[in-house]
């Protein structure tokens, strides 16, 4: 099969309703949009949400939760990710972004102990998660915090 002898599944498809062709249709003259007023005009009609001047919904409902400023948000890294550097290589912030495994720094980069490691590496980054530097230190390797 190929992408020109698709068809669509019959039924699924109708023809457009052609409005505004003779009032023996049924759909004729004013096409179906009344006489008259915003709805009948040319790109009339209002945007989605619009109560009619009415406060809408969004704005009369309450704001909720909190919003912390002074959180620190860190890019996350998994043990089992680190893999692909060499056995007995310092693996830093930068190395990491070189590699490829974060897109931004944020307010720092923490380490979790998701995955296995097998090589002895020596990290320094912002945080570590307990379990990861356990990981890291059981195989000989340096959990170092920045």
């Amino acid at each position: 099969m190929r992408l020109h002898e698709l068809s669509p599944v019959k039924g699924s498809i109708k023809d457009v309703f052609r409005v505004g062709r003779g009032h023996g249709s049924g759909n004729g003259k004013t096409s179906g949009k009344g006489h008259k007023g915003q709805n009948a005009r040319s790109g009339g009609g209002v945007r989605p949400g619009f109560e009619g001047g009415q406060m809408p919904l969004h704005r009369r409902l309450p704001k909720r939760g909190f919003n912390n400023i002074f959180r620190t948000r860190y890019a996350t890294v998994n043990i089992g990710d680190l893999e692909i550097f060499d056995d007995g290589s310092t693996v830093d912030m930068d190395m990491i972004m070189k590699a490829g495994l974060i897109k931004k720094k944020l307010d720092g980069i923490k380490i979790l102990g998701d995955g296995q490691l097998t090589k002895k590496l020596n990290i320094s980054v912002t945080a570590f998660s307990k379990t990861a530097k356990e990981k890291i230190e059981k195989i000989g390797g340096k959990a170092e915090v920045i």
